[in-house]
């Protein structure tokens, strides 16, 4: 299509479309044939169509490790996407559990709610983390208010050890949280898997670990190099090897 057509059927003036499309032809997103005038789609929303549709892709592929998880603890499992600053709940399954939790997909949490909040910031590149943890506005314990830096920090640092991080009923009372990142491609850190229920707190870490081990396996499936990301966590040594093979869902 031309300048004229193109402006025509979005209503825009001509001197606005040759902006925008010269901004467009920047960034490869259209091409113009400078003998024709003609402007075609360029080769950049090759690659933008790819990650669309490997984002269609994910929830089809934690679908059933969420099912297995939620029957497994009778817990809520959920699926959570980053996106900016939030995480998107885009898979969700529920256990046999006698609460419900009204947590609808496409819900937005803040990137540093609870203990996903934690398992992502454990697991982000430094500088990134870094960003988010001078922030005034964190809700790490829920109410900014209630933000530790030490404590957090220790947190942090201890679920590089082990894989997952935990909230026991700090954000909503009577409610027990265990959280573990996910990975997709180049190890690229693009969500989580959480737990939530009211199971008791004797349950936290056996749960945690079952959660971990279950994100490694997705993370696997989503092209990540799941042995090279937990390799070096506490959680492949000893005793707690042992709780991972015996609490590993199939």
């Amino acid at each position: 299509m031309g300048l004229t057509e193109i402006c025509k059927e979005v209503a825009i003036h001509k001197s606005k479309g040759f902006s925008i499309l010269n901004t467009f032809s920047h960034f490869g997103l259209v091409e113009k044939d400078h003998q024709s005038k003609v402007y075609s789609l360029g080769p950049r929303l090759l690659t933008l169509s790819r990650h669309f549709l490997d984002h269609l892709r994910y929830p089809e592929v934690v679908s059933p490790f969420l099912q297995d998880l939620a029957t497994e603890t009778n817990g809520t499992a959920l699926f959570g996407l980053i996106d900016g600053e939030h995480v998107i709940v885009v898979g969700k399954n529920e256990g046999n559990q006698n609460i419900g939790f009204t947590v609808r997909l496409g819900h937005h949490f803040h990137i540093t709610l609870g203990a996903h909040g934690k398992s992502i910031m454990a697991f982000m590149p430094e500088a990134e983390r870094e960003k988010f943890l001078v922030k005034k506005r964190t809700f790490f314990y829920g109410d900014p208010s209630h933000l530790n830096g030490n404590r957090l920090r220790k947190e942090l640092a201890k679920c590089r050890e082990i894989g997952f991080a935990q909230d026991t009923g700090e954000i909503t009372p009577g409610v027990n949280v265990v959280s573990a990142p996910l990975f997709a491609q180049q190890d690229k850190l693009i969500g989580c898997l959480i737990l939530m229920g009211t199971f008791s707190k004797n349950k936290v870490h056996e749960y945690g670990l079952k959660v971990v081990t279950l994100a490694r396996q997705v993370s696997i499936k989503l092209g990540a190099e799941g042995e090279n990301l937990y390799q070096d966590k506490g959680m492949l040594a000893g005793k707690d090897r042992s709780l991972i093979h015996s609490s590993t869902i199939h």
